[in-house]
This record gives C-alpha cells, structure tokens and sequence, in this order.
C-alpha cells in the first residue's frame, strides 16, 4: 500500500530519498575482470560474454545493415508511423538545442568566438531487459544525427523486431547484438569488429552504470544512471491521473520511485486507494507493486513553497508540477512537466526533449541528454596589434605575479 507521510516526517522522507542510489561497490568488483579481459582480448572476450550473458549464437555481435533494413520494411504501418511523429520532434528539439558558431569584436583588435564541431565517433547504449526500447534508440541516435557524428554506433543484448525497425528506419549502420559491461568496454576500448566510441551515452542496469563508472577517465559519459523516478507536485488535483502518472514509472523497475507531493489530505488518500484500484488489473503490476510499496509515497506539504524545497532536495529525473506558476521555483530536475495534459509518458516517446535524464540526485549537476552530449564547442581568438597592445599590460602582469617569465616575454617580443 502506497505510504501516507507528512512533510513533518523528514527522517522518512530522507530514507526514502537515500533508497534511489545504486549500490555499485559490489557490481564494480563483478566487472573489472570483464573490463580488462575486453581491453586485452578484443574481440575473443568480447564474444565470449555475449554468448555467456546475451545469448548470442555465431561468430559476430555485428548485424549487418541488410538486417535492419529488412526489419523496417517489414514492419507495421502503426510503429512506421509511431517512429516517424517521435523521431521528427526528436530531431526538431535536437536542433533547436544545438549551439551556433559565432564571431564578435568584442574590443578594438579583439574578435572572440566559437566554433561547434561533432564528436568523431559514438556509442549508444540500448537495454534489452525487461521491456524493449526502441524509444531509447531514437534518443540516443537522432540528436548524434543532427550533430553530425560520423560513427553511431548502437548496442543492445536482446534487440526485438521492434529495435531493429526503428534502427533501419534512423539508418543506423553500425548495430551490435551485445550489453553489459563488455558493450561498455567494447566501445571504450574498441575491438576489430566494434568502432571505438569518443562518449558512450544511454541507460542501463547496475552493471552497465558499474562499467561507465570505472571507465569515465578512457570515455566520455553521459552520467552514472540509477533506478528511474518521478515526483509530481500537484495542491490539488484528479487522483485517476495522479495515480495513473505515478503507475507509469512505478511499472519501469522494482527499484523505481514515484512520489507525489500535495497540500490536501483527501487526495492522498484518494490517490493511494486510487493507485491500489489501478493495480488490480496492471498487466505490470507485478514489477509495479514492489516499487510502489519499497520506493514510493506521497507527502503532505504545508505549502507549494515547501513541496518544491523538498522536490529540490530530491532533483528528480522526472518532474510534474501542476503549473507554470511553480516552473521559477525550480532549481533541479532531470525534465520538468507543466499540467495535467503533460504526463511523463509523453516525454519518454514522442514530445522532443530527451527522455536519457539524470537519476539519484545527479540533477543537481546536469540536465538530461542533449545535442551538447555529441559537439564540441572550441573558443576562437584573433587579436590584431592595437587589440593585443591594450591588454598587453594585464598579460604581463598577471603573468610575472605567477612566475612566468616566459609567457610575459612572449608578449613583449611582439612590440621590440
């Protein structure tokens, strides 16, 4: 049964906000020795894995291209369609997100600017657990497309018809059949079949966050990924909806958390018997009912100001507030949706911006996935004599006040 809790109760609420970490300590000393056999193997230990813990069956974890253009011919006209509105807001967000070059003289003889420039090469990270998700392939590969990545690669250990489509229809060329940490370190270290990735991005379980974790100094990341999560901030509100929205995530994982914050006692315990009717004929309920009862509940607040000074603590991955009059006092949150025609749903598949989001607090530093995840930005400066003779004198000052003689010396010899 879905907790009752008041904001009062901080000792539970802080135990139920310290339940989301990961315990990676363990999954890191499982895979080390993985790590390492991939990075001195190559290819032999690679397969190796992929046999033991994808199932793989042949002498590759490459599928080839005719693959999955075969799979997106075949598909139905609903998932053509589905994928066709998703990836177009995708791509749209994608490019509405990208940073633009730009050149200003920003002083006499001083023009300062940037250049954007894409990663060289990339690698997506697709699960294949309990549920196939080919969403996460088109967040993944789309806003590398709009960067101008030239190498996507994408991994999955049990890709479905449903994956494989979506990838023919992306026009994904580089499709590998494995997961875990030997996908991790494949892409890390590169094999003879696998390119080598600059960034690895996408979710996965503990494992797969265990190999990202060790590896981030050889790879970029996206970020150390936990259990998913969604808190909802609504005073008032339709429990069918709130419970429904909290269900949602509930039925991800059974270490998920769904936690609705409110100023109404009634529609907490409406909401929770809400929740437990919901339940009764979820074809998840099995994976739902556990995060309910361990990861969730919903709090009473005093105020919206307290609801959202507690949201803050938490930095969700998935914020609903129940409008935009709560949007300035928002510090952290992976994504955040305004009203009740905005459920997290919509975001995990077809409205634009990224549904790759920070977990377990890792809100608090960055937001989700982006085209920035895939570019470069590279500072550009072009000074003529008079723009180099102006500050010329903070340049030598600073510079001999850290002693650096050479770097004020380097100045001067422009003016002997």
């Amino acid at each position: 049964m879905l907790r009752i809790l008041r904001s009062a109760d901080r000792a539970e609420i802080n135990a139920l906000f310290a339940r989301r970490s990961a315990r990676l300590d363990e999954a890191e000393a499982v895979v080390r020795p993985i790590l390492e056999a991939v990075r001195d193997r190559g290819d032999a230990a690679l397969l190796e894995y992929a046999r033991k813990f994808d199932g793989l069956e042949g002498d590759s974890v490459r599928i080839p291209a005719e693959k999955l253009a075969a799979a997106a011919a075949g598909a139905d006209d609903k998932l053509r369609s589905a994928v066709a509105t998703a990836s177009d807001q995708i791509r749209r967000f994608a490019q509405m997100q990208a940073p633009r070059a730009w050149t200003e003289e920003v002083g006499a003889g001083i023009r300062l600017g940037q250049i954007v420039r894409p990663l060289d090469a990339v690698g997506a990270y697709i699960p294949g657990g309990r549920y196939p998700l080919p969403s996460t392939l088109m967040m993944t590969v789309i806003p590398a497309q709009v960067a101008g990545v030239k190498t996507v690669s994408v991994c999955c250990p049990g890709p479905t018809a449903e994956t494989l489509a979506t990838a023919g229809m992306l026009g994904v060329e580089n499709f590998f059949r494995m997961g875990g940490a030997q996908a991790i370190a494949a892409f890390c270290f590169g094999t003879e079949a696998v390119p080598k990735a600059q960034r690895i991005v996408g979710p996965g379980n503990v494992y797969v966050a265990a190999a990202k974790k060790l590896l981030a100094g050889d790879v970029g990341i996206d970020f150390v990924a936990g259990p998913t999560e969604i808190l909802l901030i609504f005073p008032d509100g339709d429990p069918k909806k709130l419970a429904a929205d909290m269900l949602a995530q509930a039925e991800h994982d059974v270490d998920a958390a769904a936690i609705l914050l409110t100023l109404s006692q009634d529609l907490a315990e409406r909401t929770a018997a809400e929740v437990e009717r919901q339940l009764a004929d979820l074809p998840t309920a099995a994976v739902a009912r556990r995060a309910i009862d361990d990861n969730s509940a919903i709090v009473v607040c005093d105020s919206v100001d307290e609801a959202c000074a507690i949201s803050n603590d938490f930095a969700p991955e998935h914020l609903s507030i129940a409008d935009e009059s709560m949007l300035d006092s928002i510090t952290h949150a992976g994504s955040v949706f305004i009203g009740p025609w905005s459920p997290e749903a919509a975001g995990d598949y077809a409205s634009g911006p990224n549904h790759v989001l920070p977990t377990s607090g890792a809100a608090r530093l960055r937001g989700g996935l982006s085209i920035l995840d895939y570019v470069k930005i590279i500072t550009v400066q072009q000074l003529d004599r008079a723009g180099l003779e102006r500050i010329a004198p903070a340049v030598t000052t600073l510079a001999r006040a850290e002693g650096l003689e050479a770097h004020a010396r380097s100045v001067e010899a422009r003016f002997d």
